[in-house]
């Protein structure tokens, strides 16, 4: 069994990992960043293609509590607004920071960084590098900063399957190299979970083979808290007919609220604004709102021959296409789509996680040493998050865990409680059992399907209930399988299973916090009961109890007083 030792251990390398891993080498800590993919290749950053937000006011002056006051209009009244104002106000410091790691911010010939608009602003605030690769971009640029730390050191292919607590201090890790199939044990002063959301566990989704849900069940089973879990979000016109190949299915929202693509149902009308959200002209309705409004409509029998709605760029020339997105309208003329011709057609699409692992604002969980980065932090963005916070959360939070990771891993464990820390550890090594046979892959599909249906993008209390039920009953069929990891090389059979293993407690909690919110809010659209309710102007909390099932109760939501500022002009 292989030994390691680090003052921070962090768990996951897409964008939050990597600033992280930044943040704590620069405060003088050895950090060993860790990912079961490729460092820096993996996750949701790299796969994100549009837009940042900031209010960085290079274009239009702005200020960061403009951009509060719209992420928490977008959360619907359950954003943690001490989180919130963090995440809005030292935003602009981090693309600042992006920008002089020459991270290739777009501009105008002015020289500042361009900015546009995106569904929920109230300005054009958000910065890109181009429309389709600010993601592939500012995963490069941080690699090369990961690269640049000598303190750093990266692990790809090594899956951490378990943390270790002790007397309410996280100690280190248990992991499994995938190459070799050897367990390795980690000792850590302190531990980032940056693995991200739980978008794979929806049928129709956006999300890379990772977002299982990792973080978070490491979270419960470490003794941490999750929030706002019965929040996924659902992207509102995932890209569904044609067929699309080499390309993002979520790729068509610059294009629509740049260039006014107008969204109809199967009578070719335009319908959102039957849903409450004035929309025409603008192309700006938020996410919940639209994911709604074309679920409704296909309920209705007014979708799309593939069962979406239209978005139509018919009333746009080709030079204009071409002025926006040059190349782009070459790869979708590969395709055979030419937009001057027919609409395309799209349906919500799994695509991020509003809820996740409760925080306090050093990002550290209620176990001591135990942070969170990233889209598996919880609490920021409410019932909605506004468009374009994603990869500014990724920045932010991942850059104040790993700072205050650093700080949390006090002198005096080194060495001496590291080497009874790897003692302890070790002795955890021996309780790596699963069964290895085809059954996880016939979970998982039934898993996917069942999440899509029942706990998807319109709910009620006996489909919720179905759904809870069969997830419990997955969960006993999975844990009563009985087998030995074989220890050889690359043993995928095994892997999939402690993926499902970690997906199906995800599902679970899931589920049970969206039975339990009896309302309509945000992302959460319950059809037998389709009103807010100001009762339910709660966050719900999860933990396990001394069985290891996911229970729940209520939190009040953190308010705090952030008067508007004058807006700023721009220098």
């Amino acid at each position: 069994m292989t030994h390691l030792t680090s003052d921070v251990l962090i768990v996951g390398a897409g964008g939050a990992g990597m600033y992280a891993a930044v943040a704590a080498a620069r405060e003088g800590a050895r950090v060993l960043l860790v990912d079961k993919s490729l460092i820096g290749r993996g996750g949701a950053t790299i796969m994100a293609q549009m837009t940042v937000a900031a209010a960085v006011g290079e274009e239009e002056p702005d200020h960061w509590t403009h951009h509060l006051t719209d992420t928490l209009a977008a959360g619907r009244g359950l954003c943690n607004e001490t989180l919130a104002a963090i995440l809005c106000k030292e935003a602009p410091a981090r693309i600042r920071e992006m920008d002089g790691w020459k991270a290739g911010w777009a501009r105008g010939t002015n020289g500042r960084m361009r900015q546009v608009m995106a569904p929920g602003h109230q300005i054009p605030r958000c910065v890109y590098v181009d429309f389709l690769n600010t993601g592939p971009a500012v995963a490069k640029t941080l690699r090369a900063q990961v690269a640049r730390g000598d303190a750093i050191t990266r692990i790809s292919g090594l899956y951490v399957i378990d943390l270790v607590v002790r007397d309410g201090h996280v100690t280190g890790a248990v992991a499994l190299d995938i190459e070799t199939g050897k367990a390795v044990t980690i000792a850590a002063g302190a531990v980032v979970l940056a693995g991200g959301g739980l978008t794979k566990l929806y049928q129709r989704n956006s999300a890379s083979v990772n977002m299982g849900g990792d973080s978070y069940a490491l979270a419960l089973g470490a003794g941490a808290e999750l929030i706002d879990m019965e929040f996924p979000q659902f992207f509102p016109i995932g890209h569904l007919s044609p067929r699309l190949v080499g390309m993002d299915p979520i790729m068509w929202d610059p294009f629509r609220y740049k260039l006014g693509g107008r969204l109809l149902n199967g009578n070719h009308e335009e319908f959102i604004e039957n849903y409450g959200e004035r929309d025409s002209g603008k192309y700006t309705a938020m996410r919940d709102i639209t994911s709604y409004a074309i679920t409704k409509e296909l309920e209705a029998g007014r979708g799309s021959p593939a069962g979406g709605a239209y978005l139509s760029f018919e009333h746009i020339s080709e030079d204009v296409l071409r002025a926006a997105f040059g190349p782009v309208i070459d790869r979708l003329s590969d395709n055979g789509i030419n937009l001057t011709k027919r609409p395309i057609e799209v349906a919500p699409i799994a695509h991020y996680h509003m809820g996740g692992i409760r925080v306090d604002e050093q990002m550290e969980t209620r176990i001591l040493g135990l942070f969170a980065a990233g889209e598996a932090v919880g609490g920021a963005n409410g019932a909605n998050r506004l468009s374009g916070n994603a990869i500014t959360e990724a920045f932010v939070f991942g850059e104040r865990a790993g700072r205050h990771a650093a700080r949390s891993s006090p002198a005096e464990w080194k060495p001496k409680d590291a080497t009874r820390s790897i003692e302890f550890i070790a002795a955890q090594g021996d309780h790596i059992r699963v069964e290895t046979n085809a059954w996880t892959g016939k979970m998982w599909i039934e898993l996917q399907a069942l999440m899509w249906d029942k706990v998807g993008v319109l709910r009620d209390k006996v489909r919720l209930k179905t759904a809870l039920a069969r997830i419990r009953e997955m969960r006993t069929e999975a844990a009563n399988k009985s087998g030995r990891h074989s220890g050889g090389h690359f043993d995928m059979e095994f892997l999939d299973a402690f993926d499902l293993r970690s997906a199906l407690l995800t599902a679970e909690t899931v589920a049970l916090t969206a039975l339990a919110r009896n309302e309509s809010r945000g992302a959460h659209q319950r059809e037998d009961l389709p009103d807010a309710d100001p009762a339910f102007e709660r966050n719900q909390i999860v933990q396990l109890n001394d069985n290891g099932n996911p229970v729940t109760d209520w939190a009040e939501v953190v308010r705090a007083d952030y008067s508007l500022s004058p807006v700023e002009t721009v220098k």
